[in-house]
């Protein structure tokens, strides 16, 4: 029972690591956009407005990937809980499950990611409009 639990235990790290990376990227998101917003306020240039675009996608990105890769690692976990303690290999492959998650491009659109980066990628249309109509 002890390989079982330990081998949880090291899935369960990898869990939460993922979550935590996701938590990151969406700080970074918000500081990035906003700071870029801040500079184009600044000094009244509408390209720092249009560079937020850029980060605000690449983290989008990323932080699908991160779901993914912690959905995975969730279906292993389930797998690992109902294994024999004989069976117990200390396997840290997720690809047997990939079938069984969405695609990456399916969980960049799930609804969380959706809501939070499209208000982001709002912000951004929103503010570029702002900028535009004001010169």
């Amino acid at each position: 029972m002890e390989a079982k639990i330990a081998h949880l235990e090291l899935i369960q790290a990898v869990i939460t690591r993922m979550a935590s990376n996701s938590f990151l990227l969406k700080g970074w998101s918000v500081a990035l956009v906003a700071a870029l917003f801040a500079l184009a306020a600044d000094k009244s240039e509408v390209l720092f407005v249009y560079l937020a675009y850029f980060p605000a996608i690449a983290l989008w990105i990323l932080d699908g990937y991160f779901l993914r890769q912690e959905r995975l690692f969730q279906k292993l976990y389930d797998h690992v809980r109902a294994l024999e303690r004989s069976s117990i290999d200390f396997s840290m492959n997720t690809s047997p499950f990939a079938s069984e998650v969405d695609p990456w491009s399916a969980v960049c659109f799930s609804k969380t990611l959706l809501v939070f980066h499209g208000t982001i990628i709002g912000s951004i249309v929103i503010g570029m409009l702002v900028a535009i109509l004001a010169k």
